[in-house]
């Protein structure tokens, strides 16, 4: 299923028509409003991340699958996918049998979108699931542990940036980089890349590099501000010192969007609340690597409302 989604399929003209839709209709700022009164979610959402976040012998030993799965990852998997695609298929129904979805106006979501491709562009129902289970299951743990990392550097340091926040804990340190080798690529170290490999580009190891950054294990957002001499750094695939979101081609294609509604909720969580730190569970900035960079101790604080007037 998902190798019919934006994040896995191959390059070709199908992943070139799923790219064009949604950087046309899904991110586009028309479409960004008819989200507005929220998606209600399966606990799957939550499964599937632990699922894919899960060590599995299988992913390096395929044959071990057959007769060696002590956490029971490949029947867990099994059991999910039909309660996704059940899920999805429950949402795209609801939308094919309403008459205000037939036609595509600024606001229809995206749903409706896919719905009334023709012609060339009509995606059977299976890859409409692939797609919608995607952007549901990618846009939900990204933005919230970015806010999370945020939140947790901003009560330790409150000039603290998003763009710091992503240099020290990358959310994607391996996904966003996974790239399949199209011929034998001979590299500068001597290494050989062979044909039909999968790459991963660990970001991680780049952003805490002692020879791109300085001091690259201390939170340091002034080495991004211009102004005290710091450096101009394009987070959204320009710079390769800093590509969180990916970069060429097959960047992400949500990125403006999800740096957007980070700093709103962090804006928005500032402004309304005085944050300190827990007595009983105070901040642990260690990290563990599931399918994202997350906190190993989920953030735990005092938030006091502030008299607000708007």
């Amino acid at each position: 299923m998902f190798s019919r989604a934006i994040g896995f399929a191959p390059n070709g003209t199908y992943w070139r028509l799923l790219r064009r839709i949604a950087s046309s209709h899904l991110f586009a700022p028309k479409r960004i409003a008819a989200h507005e009164t929220g998606r209600q979610l399966d606990c799957s959402v939550m499964e599937g991340f632990e699922l894919l976040g899960s060590f599995n012998w299988s992913d390096y030993l395929p044959w071990l699958r057959f007769f060696y799965d002590p956490s029971g990852i490949v029947q867990r998997c099994e059991a999910l996918v039909p309660r996704v695609r059940k899920l999805v298929k429950a949402i795209i129904d609801e939308h094919r049998y309403s008459t205000e979805s037939k036609i595509v106006s600024d606001n229809a979501d995206f749903v409706d979108v896919l719905l009334s491709l023709d012609g060339a562009e009509k995606l059977e129902e299976n890859d409409m699931v692939a797609v919608l289970w995607e952007m549901i299951f990618r846009g939900t743990d990204t933005t919230a542990l970015l806010t999370e990392w945020v939140m947790a550097e901003l009560i330790l340091y409150p000039k603290a940036v998003v763009k710091e926040t992503l240099r020290v804990h990358p959310l994607g340190p391996l996904l966003s980089w996974a790239r399949l080798s199209t011929t034998d690529v001979q590299l500068s170290n001597g290494m050989v890349v062979p044909s039909h490999t999968t790459t991963m580009v660990n970001m991680w190891a780049i952003t805490h590099d002692p020879d791109v950054w300085e001091n690259p294990l201390e939170f340091k957002p002034e080495r991004f501000m211009e102004v005290e001499g710091g450096a101009n750094v394009d987070v959204r695939g320009g710079d390769l010192r800093l590509a969180p979101f990916g970069a060429g081609r097959r960047v992400c294609p949500g990125k403006n969007l999800g740096l957007v509604t980070v700093m709103l909720w962090v804006a928005k969580l500032v402004q309304n609340f005085e944050w300190v730190q827990d007595k009983v569970h105070p901040v642990d900035l260690e990290e563990v690597l599931k399918l994202s960079c997350e906190m190993k101790n989920p953030l735990v604080v005092t938030a006091i409302h502030r008299n607000v007037p708007f």
